[in-house]
């Protein structure tokens, strides 16, 4: 097992599939009165459709993290969405460590025959917590994926750097998209898979599945009061994902064409494409929201574009990226806007 370690004491994982299950011989307790609240910062991450799809099981010494494939959207086959979701409820987890004043120590797929297991965390060396991450930490309550109209203002180029330099601790990469004419060769092939999304009758099922009317009672899936009741596309935002579907359940009131644009889009690209690098994407994805959201930035996300495995290879290709395109971000400042619900600890557990 490889200890986790950055110039970040945040740490990140082992990157490397492991073959060994064993803990280090010196391996800390978890103090019990802590897991209920850790496994609640972990459920904080973001996923896709709000679908939660992971699972924790708690010893005396590790937390391992599973995928729930019961809440895998149904085309997504190769997992490849769910894996990034539960790569980022790993960040999650990761974080809580730190709260406790530990590095987190991470092995990725610790027991390769249990393809479920994709990660064991353990508590390393004790270090003192951040200031960055006493921020996070704070800021987690707030991150939201948003949907709604950013606030008009910029968001200073400090902070995209930062962010660039998360992707990069994570080992992946935060690809600002600057360019005018790389911007309208994205917005095209984005508003295509958007269309193509829209015809495939399993995407609209999912969507049908995971879009929650306003008065249910549900703990999972996307709120009506997170999603706008028409998903029109606006001058310079990408094509949303429409989560109404012409039912008029929607309660968030959607950006107008006046209101202010995103501030950056940014695609987030991995080396690879495989279930490790997944993993990699998702911690990489909400290290760069939860630090945005300390200075009160949100991202919407576009994941609907790169489920049509043709549109995905072409943004790749267009945009002379330097790996794989895991997903697409818009940032701008926001302070309206809410967090999705989050299902009780007790259910997270194997």
């Amino acid at each position: 097992m490889t200890q986790a370690s950055s110039p970040a004491p945040i740490g990140h994982s082992d990157q490397a599939a492991t073959a060994t299950a064993a803990l280090p011989p010196l391996a800390r307790r978890i103090p019990p009165r802590t897991v209920t609240a850790m496994l609640a910062t972990a459920a904080r991450a973001p996923s896709v459709h709000n679908t939660q799809p992971w699972r924790f099981a708690v010893g005396a010494h590790a937390i391992d993290l599973y995928a729930d494939p019961s809440r895998k959207l149904r085309y997504d086959r190769a997992g490849r969405e769910m894996l990034i979701s539960c790569g980022a409820a790993l960040f999650g987890l990761r974080l809580a460590v730190r709260e406790l004043g530990y590095l987190p120590a991470v092995s990725l797929f610790p027991e390769p025959s249990r393809i479920g297991l994709l990660a064991r965390v353990t508590l390393g060396p004790k270090v003192p917590v951040t200031a960055m991450e006493w921020q996070m930490l704070a800021a987690l309550p707030h991150r939201h994926t948003h949907r709604g109209a950013f606030d008009p203002g910029e968001v200073p180029a400090s902070l995209l750097a930062g962010l660039q330099h998360d992707a990069l601790a994570e080992g992946a990469t935060l690809a600002l998209i600057g360019n005018p004419g790389k911007y309208a060769k994205l917005a095209a092939l984005v508003a295509e898979g958007s269309r193509m999304q829209a015809l495939n009758p399993a995407a609209r099922e999912e969507t049908l599945r995971w879009s929650r009317a306003p008065s249910s009672p549900a703990r999972d899936g996307v709120p009506a009061a997170a999603f706008a009741p028409a998903g029109a596309a606006v001058s310079g935002r990408l094509a949303p994902r429409d989560f109404d579907l012409g039912r008029h359940l929607g309660l968030l009131p959607g950006p107008g064409p006046d209101g202010p644009p995103p501030a950056a889009t940014a695609v987030l690209v991995t080396l690879g494409d495989s279930r490790a690098d997944w993993l990699r994407a998702g911690q990489a994805l909400h290290r760069v929201l939860a630090h945005a959201a300390t200075a009160w930035v949100s991202a919407s996300l576009h994941t609907q574009p790169l489920e049509v495995p043709a549109i995905r290879d072409l943004i790749r290709v267009r945009l002379a990226l330097p790996g794989v395109a895991q997903m697409l971000l818009q940032f701008g400042p926001a302070r309206s806007g809410m967090a999705s619900p989050r299902r009780p600890v007790p259910d997270l557990l194997v």
